[in-house]
């Protein structure tokens, strides 16, 4: 298993088996008491009289139990009563009677368990939580968000130690709201405390951005299906505490092993991965669910469930006997808990109790009551009832007097039904109720049967609890009412204060010793006593379980992207890489065969002809009808997202596009672009992460007439949507209209402002906000990249102004532009982000560490780079003009009048740039050997030179050309003449003179 915090993995040999069961009740009118720890420390013995939670205390202390060291014991013998000495099995005196243990040699107490502690906390405090930050900047402008996740709202346990919790929370300054797919009566509950809630019906999708939150808290089985959500990026990353009660999908795993059905356990496994801490109320559901532990389970003891199912049940206890237990109305009984593991120590702990209650059982012969002993440990498939049946008939007892009943049964009407609850386990427990000694129970030494047999005679006299018994019990109903609400409440405030990392705007909570001691004293059951429905439909996770199983049948595995586990990171890294340079490659092809097919061609053959037809009507029809009437608009909206968790915030209409900042993530059946595939640098997951939404506008302006055809150009971040700024229809004609009328000239239309953002709820100026957002450095890093970017040796002191006395600012990439100033925009973006690069590439790769953020940071320019367009609209003298996204009413902000005197035109015009460009561009193309610099990865690299270059390819290509076409018309008009391939000679004459002879 091995992450169990403050505790200890455990070890165990093939003798140690998990028990199957749901944790038992403690009883009302009820005492129980148990044995002391190991090396004769005192373990936990409760004696409480019989009341409504006296069921707690013992079951509690089943469940809230671990081992921190585990020694061999010694059995004690027995209490002489006729002052005989004797030996028991082990060598000890301990009296006349130790022979009755002889049948149990050979059996120990379980020795083979062993328990190693592992600090999970600490691997928290080591990456830096929010107790452990040093020199960090903070200016306490929001509080940390919690978002808690229930699966409905309906009064139940898990209701009240969440409203405890959360109570104790905002106490000490979280802020938190409360997600539900079902309502119910609890609503009002929530609302009474200052929560917001959001519920939805089962069929209905939560559209939820959970980087809102600084944390999301799972609570139970039945809200599993958020998890997928929070599998998908962007929210991979927001820290998830999934809090987990039932037993339920334990045993569904166990059928899934008996089955073989491999794939849904590693499914489970990809869910329990996702979180960031796994919490259990008790230290056996961790064991049980051992097989899925990625090394994130917690413990955080304390529940107010046993309490709860003691009322709910009060009223069903004679209709839910167990099967084999038969009482009377004056039977006296006695039920033995212990601990829910089975190990080989288990028959001597029942036979040590036995044995001591075997006195009692003699003073009962003289009672007209009679004694009866229901053990209650293993399940209903094991021998262990006749293994018991044997021992107390070895003991002495009748045959009917001692009965076990099994874990899995319904045991909570055997303890509500008990007089007296023992404890009897000898394991020593990690975490145990608080006893005080003869004040709410009775403890004593787990080596000494004598002061056990004490303890009996004096809570039972007559066949009755005696007075100092029911005395004890009445002082412990409050008690076990309210088991261990310190330790739930300081448990999850202490993790949230380990796991959070909060951003530098975010105000830190107090510590968790402030939180108040009336807080922790009881559960909030004064927040439920209004209500009178109480009855809660019963949940315990199959309905769940089996939706999320059926739905990851149902799609075979084609989620499997969003469930990568960390192991398959690399693996897929390779095959994403592939992908992308295929894709490039393919895109590439296209748009050459486009401006192929531009020029003339020869027409070919029929087939070859009515073959490209085809082609070209098939790509038609599969192109989006959107991408058609955005020809005809004066404007596109872009809207940049990462991730299938983005998809339902993009719109779908003709006005926007969406654009991918990843393959992995695209939408699909949408004609967006592929940023990857025009802009190689975000395949780089590095600058992808560091840009953000930045990326897009590169992306769009790299050969910016490949991708946008219309003269203005928008973006919105989904973002926006999220927090109700997108643009509604009315917003959408009033900019259209704006645009066609050319009503503002040169404008920048923005409609998610500084002053409304959730990050900025005092509404501070530019610069301060920038700060906050920004560690407190936003100011001293744009200074320093100015006086990089524009190559200035001397100290620059002052920044640009950006005064918000006559207007705000532009926040989450949502504005719009005419498409010349967008490109004047990015090509001062681009020097921008080099310099800024520069700065901090190095250091920021290598230890993920940036002045701009809070620890490790993957996402260190974003956040001022979301100001930036703000600087260069105000200092190139555009107009800025604040459309309202829901009327559409528009209102200009910082007039030009208003800027007189103000503006570093001369820094942000156009020619100044221009030449910037121009010079980064020369250095990057002709010396190759030119320092890393991410200006050439973020667009074109145009300058005079490059003009000059092509000009001089064209006109060597232009030649060639018209020296071919020569040739070509020589050949023409002369016609070709062959060269002989031989020279013709005359053959020598013959001689005409006759021979002589």
């Amino acid at each position: 298993m091995g992450s169990l915090e403050t505790g200890l993995a455990l070890k165990r040999d093939h003798n140690l088996q998990r028990s199957s069961s749901s944790r038992s009740s403690s009883s009302s009118n009820s005492i129980g008491f148990s044995g002391q720890r190991s090396r004769s420390r005192f373990a936990r013995a409760v004696l409480f009289k019989k009341m409504d939670y006296l069921q707690l205390i013992c079951s509690v202390a089943v469940f809230f139990f671990f081992v921190f060291f585990f020694h061999i014991f010694f059995l004690p013998g027995s209490v002489i009563e006729d002052g005989n000495n004797g030996r028991d099995l082990f060598g000890r005196n301990v009296g006349a009677d130790s022979e009755g243990f002889s049948f149990l040699k050979g059996l120990d107490f379980g020795e083979d368990l062993n328990f190693e502690p592992l600090k999970i906390i600490e691997k928290f405090r080591k990456e830096g939580g929010v107790g452990n930050e040093s020199g960090v900047v903070r200016f306490g402008y929001r509080k940390p968000r919690i978002a808690l996740v229930l699966a409905d709202l309906w009064v139940d346990q898990h209701q009240i130690l969440m409203a405890t919790v959360a109570t104790a929370l905002l106490e000490i300054g979280y802020e938190i709201e409360v997600f539900a797919l079902e309502n119910g009566p609890a609503h009002a509950i929530w609302r009474n405390i200052s929560v917001t809630v959001s519920t939805a019906d089962n069929n209905k999708k939560f559209a939820v951005d959970w980087l809102d939150y600084d944390a999301v808290l799972v609570n139970s089985i039945n809200a599993a299906g958020f998890l997928s959500r929070l599998m998908q990026d962007p929210f991979k990353h927001v820290p998830v505490v999934w809090t987990i009660h039932e037993q339920t999908l334990a045993d569904r795993l166990r059928q899934y092993v008996s089955s073989g059905q491999s794939e849904l356990i590693d499914m489970w496994r990809k869910y329990f991965s996702r979180a960031t801490v796994v919490v259990f109320p008790n230290y056996i559901l961790p064991i049980v669910y051992s097989m899925c532990d990625p090394g994130n389970y917690f413990v955080i003891s304390g529940s107010p469930e046993e309490a709860w199912r003691a009322d709910t049940q009060r009223a069903l206890i004679k209709e839910n006997l167990p099967p084999n237990v038969e009482y009377e109305p004056d039977d006296f009984v006695v039920a033995v808990l212990g601990s829910q593991l089975s190990y080989r120590g288990l028959w001597l702990e029942h036979a040590f109790v036995l044995k001591a209650l075997y006195t009692l059982y003699k003073d009962f012969g003289h009672s007209s009551a009679r004694l009866k002993i229901i053990i209650t440990t293993g399940d209903s498939t094991s021998n262990y009832s006749s293994i018991l049946e044997t021992i107390a008939l070895k003991f002495g007892y009748s045959k009917d007097t001692v009965k076990h009943v099994a874990i899995n049964q319904n045991i909570d009407t055997v303890i509500n039904r008990a007089d007296l609850v023992v404890y009897g386990s000898f394991l020593e427990e990690h975490s145990f109720p608080g006893v005080n000694d003869k004040v709410n129970g009775y403890l004593f030494p787990k080596d000494d049967m004598r002061a056990l047999i004490r303890i009996l005679l004096q809570v039972v006299s007559n066949g009755k609890l005696s007075v100092s018994a029911r005395n004890v019990a009445s002082t412990g109903k409050h008690t076990a009412k309210n088991l261990m609400v310190s330790e739930s409440v300081d448990g999850y405030a202490s993790l949230l204060e380990n796991i959070l990392t909060l951003p530098s705007e975010v105000a830190l909570p107090l510590a968790v010793k402030s939180i108040p001691n009336k807080l922790k004293t009881e559960w909030r059951w004064s927040l439920f006593e209004a209500i009178s429905d109480t009855h809660s439909p019963s949940k315990d996770g199959v309905e769940s379980i089996d939706k999320i199983e059926k739905l990851f049948n149902h799609t075979n595995g084609e989620n499997s992207v969003s469930l990568i586990s960390p192991n398959e990171t690399f693996l897929y890294s390779i095959w994403e890489e592939q992908k992308n340079m295929d894709i490039a490659y393919m895109r590439k092809n296209r748009e050459d065969a486009e401006l192929k097919d531009r020029t003339d061609q020869p027409r070919g053959k029929w087939d070859g002809i009515y073959r490209s037809v085809r082609r070209s009507d098939r790509t038609l029809h599969e192109r989006d009808e959107g991408e058609l009437e955005r020809a005809g608009q004066p404007l596109c909206i872009y809207e940049p997202y990462f991730g299938a968790g983005t998809w339902p915030f993009l719109h779908r209409t003709s006005l926007y596009r969406g654009i991918g900042l990843s393959t992995r993530g695209r939408r699909p059946g949408a004609d967006g672009v592929d940023g990857p595939s025009h802009l190689p640098l975000l395949n780089n997951a590095y600058y992808r992460d560091v840009l953000g939404e930045y990326g897009a506008f590169f992306a769009i302006a790299y050969r910016s007439d490949r991708i946008h055809k219309n003269a203005w150009i928008g973006f919105q971040s989904w973002r926006a949507t999220t927090h109700m700024g997108s643009l509604s229809k009315t917003a959408e004609k009033s900019l259209l209209d704006a645009v066609e009328a050319r009503k503002h000239g040169d404008t920048l239309y923005f409609w998610a402002r500084l002053d409304k953002d959730p990050r900025n709820p005092l509404k501070q100026d530019f610069w301060s906000f920038c700060n906050a957002i920004n560690a407190g450095n936003c100011q001293s890093v744009f200074l320093e990249t100015l006086k990089q970017m524009y190559g200035i040796k001397h100290n620059l002191t002052s920044l640009p102004v950006m005064p918000s006395s006559d207007g705000t600012w532009s926040v989450m990439h949502s504005w719009a532009l005419p498409t010349k100033s967008f490109l004047e925009f990015v090509m001062f973006s681009r020097i921008f982000v080099d310099a800024l690069d520069a700065q901090f590439h190095e250091d920021h790769q290598k230890t993920g560490l940036c002045s701009l953020g809070i620890l490790k940071d993957n996402h260190c320019y974003s956040r001022l780079l979301e100001l930036l367009v703000n600087v260069w609209a105000y200092h190139s003298a555009r107009r800025m003009v604040y459309t309202d996204p829901e009327t559409g009413f528009m209102q200009e902000q910082h007039g030009l009048k208003s800027r007189r005197g103000q503006m570093w035109i001369k820094w942000f015009q156009f020619s100044t740039l221009k030449a910037m460009d121009e010079d980064l561009a020369e250095e990057s193309d002709t010396d190759r050997s030119y320092r890393r610099r991410l200006w050439p990865s973020t667009g074109e690299i145009v300058w005079q030179g490059t003009y000059e270059k092509e000009r001089s390819r064209k006109n060597r290509e232009e030649k060639k050309r018209q020296q071919s076409e020569a040739k070509r018309d020589r050949r023409n008009r002369w016609g070709s003449r062959q060269k002989p391939i031989g020279k013709y000679v005359k053959p020598v004459a013959e001689a005409t003179k006759p021979i002589l002879l």
